[in-house]
């Protein structure tokens, strides 16, 4: 079975479900509680043309729990392939329907899918989406804080240059922060959080979310901290609770820029969305920016 998920007998007839559309089909999938799955998700592995996944033996498990037969196509479509696979899995959505589907959650947060959507979209061919579960929304839900604006970050970046920089760039958010951690680098992390965004900022660290041992921890970077460094194991979510919002100066918000510069934003735009975010002089900011560079 698939991480705990149990199989289901389902004695009910079927649902009255439309056909499935042409074109690509994004579907949310249990996170680790099969009865999270929604009909229109079991339809849709039963009936698709084409069924692009992540891992094909986890879906495969996960229709055998569902009680459901995929009798289309199953392809592989993960982060080394994805791109290479677009062409083909587009082609099949000219003419049929083409499911995508993850490990857990919804395709295209912090999982493979954005290749094939975004071709999708260029050459013309429809594009729709059977939601679900996502741990962002859930970890949100969970934690209990101040989450009424909030923005997720994917996974925290592996090297320690780069996280540090990262958290730099959060110092004065206003807004919470969600993002993904691996259990191994949890305790670290929130060291690091709590010595740049202060003893006082409080967070909530969500692990296995759904399953069987799922645990939400609450408390300050430091109170945090202290739980990790006994070991963490399971899928983990972390919430930061937005910052005070205290006026930033120029040069401590050189990092947020450079974070957007390296995703791929122009320099002149990534200064003008850093600097509107915590309205400080857009000019003053690209200055600080040029200055750092040693320019």
């Amino acid at each position: 079975m698939l991480d705990g998920m149990s199989a289901t007998h389902d004695t009910n007839p079927p649902l009255d479900l439309d056909p499935l559309p042409r074109g690509v089909i994004l579907a949310a999938t249990p996170l680790g509680n099969v009865g999270d799955a929604s009909p229109r998700l079991r339809h849709a592995l039963a009936t698709a043309d084409v069924v692009a996944a992540e891992d094909t033996r986890r879906v495969r498990n996960l229709a055998t729990a569902l009680g459901v037969e995929i009798r289309g196509k199953v392809v592989s479509n993960f982060d080394h392939n994805e791109a290479a696979r677009s062409e083909g899995l587009l082609e099949s959505a000219r003419s049929g329907s083409v499911v995508v589907v993850t490990d857990a959650g919804m395709p295209l947060v912090s999982d493979p899918g954005h290749s094939l959507v975004d071709a999708a979209h260029e050459a013309g061919v429809s594009v729709t989406c059977i939601p679900g579960p996502s741990a962002v929304p859930t970890a949100l839900a969970l934690s209990g804080l101040n989450v009424g604006h909030f923005i997720f970050d994917g996974f925290a970046p592996r090297k320690a240059g780069a996280r540090r920089t990262w958290l730099e760039s959060l110092r004065a958010e206003k807004r919470a922060v969600c993002f993904f951690e691996s259990p191994h680098r949890v305790h670290e992390t929130l060291l690091e959080a709590a010595e740049i965004l202060g003893d006082s900022r409080r967070a909530a660290v969500c692990r296995e979310l759904t399953k069987t041992y799922e645990e939400v921890r609450r408390g300050t970077l430091p109170e945090l901290a202290e739980w990790a460094a006994g070991g963490v194991k399971g899928e983990v979510t972390v919430v930061l609770e937005g910052g005070a919002g205290e006026a930033a100066e120029p040069e401590e918000l050189v990092p947020a820029v450079e974070k957007q510069v390296a995703d791929g934003v122009r320099l002149k735009d990534a200064c003008k969305a850093v600097a509107g975010r915590y309205g400080v002089s857009n000019r003053e900011l690209y200055e600080a920016v040029l200055m750092a560079r040693g320019r």
